[in-house]
């Protein structure tokens, strides 16, 4: 017998089918149909509901990065559409998988001033012209028997080799449209995205070990894609048969351990300055998950310029390199097969923190430093939490100096660099994983998306919000400082008490205000021990020079043209 069924109803249970925990979003006129499915389908699939549709999309990427699997966010349309736009340009540029689900006016009112149209006739702009450049597969549903070959199309551009968002444009009546699938499924259950299984060709594979396992000393730099791919088993095998030191990029710090004896630190303008000197000693370089954009890359160009370099990504990479496109798991699998024995490392420090700006005055009493904050947050992080860094001074603090957990993620934004970003990401990674997450932000970043507190409140999301205020958007005002002579009053801000204002306003949530490093380290193990949401405010100074490779040579030419010409910085 012939089952007709709605196409929302279609969605919801092939999500749940495919074993989709939570999907994110704030509710419209547009999108109110697939919402009433998610609730009425079997399987467990939980609908949470936003602030705002950009913490919707963060929050599917930290669900996406923290599980291996794509994450789902929906809007309605209008603005809460045009509000997924940054989300879904951090998961294209960081190559997360992502699945928007985004309601439409109806087909007969198009062209005809329907409230929200964008279905570009009758001078209204287009929808799917402007998603498509942040997405990897952007389509209009016009019918209902077409939905099964588009989810399927969109999921697989999504989790494809070169991962990202898939937009499905789904106009109202065509959500209500019945129609007959072809045929039941069966469960599939939690996955991950299956990865490609074929790596490279064989005479690449075989040129880059060639090139590789001749060279006396490697320099691995790892990045994102690893843990895409869930290769840092992988990763370690390859760098114990070169007898690799390991680098990762800002926002790979958790692929390796940063406790091995191979580890070399950070690399690019938040990193180690001992990184570049490994570069400089290496006889090859080997790229694995990471194209070294330039954050990654900053301060390495010189000696990129002079050393062979082997790239295994799927994408080119941005320094010239000899590319051995494919999987990073299967290839580095591939290349582990054509390489010889482990190899003992060269000797080296470790990382080498950026050396510490010049004496400053004594900061106001309550008042702490970068490396005090840090160093506290360090000393009460689990080893199996996620942890979310935000833009700005504090965030490249703790880039810098601050471990990734020994099981967790250790996750950066800088695919756009948007702040905000951890405050949903960080609650889509604890409600995925049910893991206790730190999110690390300035009050900056509060200000724009903090907010986003009120919807881990409500989903009792294990998060331990750590706000570093300096009462300021203070990497801007740095840049001023030392670029055009002087911060501008605009970046500077009246203080603010934001652990009173969030006590007041959410009598429910854990709050403190930590002024010294011994209460901050008593404030979060607190919260480490109990369920749901808690907030530790952290007062800093806004004047301290962050670890920033910009910021920290610009001021060495400042204050001496010698010590300039003999800096080693990174």
């Amino acid at each position: 017998m012939t089952v007709e069924v709605r196409v929302v109803d279609y969605l919801a249970g092939e999500l749940a089918r495919l074993g989709v925990s939570h999907v994110f979003g704030v509710g419209g006129a547009n999108i109110e149909d697939f919402y009433a499915a998610l609730h009425a389908v079997s399987g467990g699939v939980r609908a949470v509901v936003c602030k705002h549709e950009f913490s919707a999309a963060t929050m599917a990427d930290g669900y996406a990065r923290t599980t291996g699997r794509f994450g789902v966010v929906t809007a309605t349309s209008g603005g809460g559409a045009v509000n997924l736009v940054p989300g879904l340009a951090e998961a294209f540029a960081s190559r997360v998988p992502l699945l928007a689900l985004v309601g439409q006016p109806p087909t007969t009112a198009e062209g005809r001033g329907a409230f929200q149209d964008s279905s570009g006739k009758a001078g209204s702009f287009a929808a799917q012209e402007l998603f498509a450049p942040v997405s990897r597969f952007c389509v209009r549903v016009e019918s209902a028997d077409a939905i099964p070959e588009l989810l399927a199309e969109a999921i697989g551009a999504a989790c494809g080799p070169v991962r990202g968002p898939a937009v499905l444009l789904l106009p109202k009546d065509v959500q209500r449209a019945l129609f007959a699938p072809r045929r039941m499924a069966p469960p599939a259950g939690p996955a991950r995205p299956p990865e490609p299984a074929r790596p490279a060709e064989p005479p690449l594979l075989q040129r880059a070990a060639d090139l590789l396992g001749g060279a006396r000393r490697v320099l691995v730099v790892a990045g994102e894609g690893v843990a895409a791919s869930d290769a840092r088993a992988e990763l370690a095998e390859v760098a114990a048969r070169l007898g690799a030191w390991v680098a990762v990029s800002p926002d790979a710090k958790d692929v390796f351990r940063n406790d091995d004896p191979r580890f070399a630190g950070v690399a690019g303008v938040m990193g180690h300055r001992n990184v570049e000197e490994c570069l400089r000693q290496a006889d090859a370089c080997l790229l694995v998950g990471t194209r070294l954009p330039d954050l990654a890359r900053a301060g390495l160009d010189e000696a990129l310029a002079v050393v062979p370099v082997v790239c295994l990504d799927p994408e080119p990479a941005y320094v010239p390199a000899l590319a051995v496109p494919g999987p990073v798991r299967t290839t580095l699998r591939a290349l582990t097969e054509r390489l010889g024995p482990a190899r003992p490392t060269p000797e080296h420090a470790g990382p080498v923190p950026t050396p510490t700006p010049p004496p400053r005055p004594a900061p106001p009493s309550g008042v702490l430093g970068h490396a005090e904050a840090v160093a506290a947050v360090q000393a009460a992080l689990p080893p199996d939490c996620h942890v979310f860094v935000d833009a700005g001074n504090a965030g490249a603090a703790a880039i810098h100096r601050l471990p990734a957990p020994t099981h967790g993620r250790f996750v950066v934004a800088v695919g756009m660099g948007g702040m905000g970003y951890t405050f949903g990401a960080g609650i889509g990674a604890a409600l995925a994983t049910g893991k206790r997450t730190y999110v690390l932000a300035g009050d900056g970043s509060f200000f724009m998306h903090g907010m986003e507190i009120h919807t881990a409140l409500e989903q009792r999301a294990p998060v331990t919000f750590v706000i570093f205020n300096n009462n300021a958007h203070a990497m801007c005002a740095t840049r001023e400082q030392l670029f055009l002579g002087g911060p501008h009053p605009s970046n500077l801000f009246h203080p603010a008490d934001l652990a009173g204002g969030m006590a007041a306003m959410f009598p429910s949530l854990r709050v403190a205000r930590a002024t010294d490093q011994g209460r901050l380290r008593r404030a979060l193990l607190h919260s480490n021990s109990s369920g749901g949401p808690a907030l530790v405010v952290v007062d800093l100074d806004a004047a301290e020079l962050p670890p920033f490779l910009p910021f920290v040579r610009t001021l060495q030419q400042e204050e001496s043209p010698h010590d300039r010409a003999h800096a080693h910085v990174g």
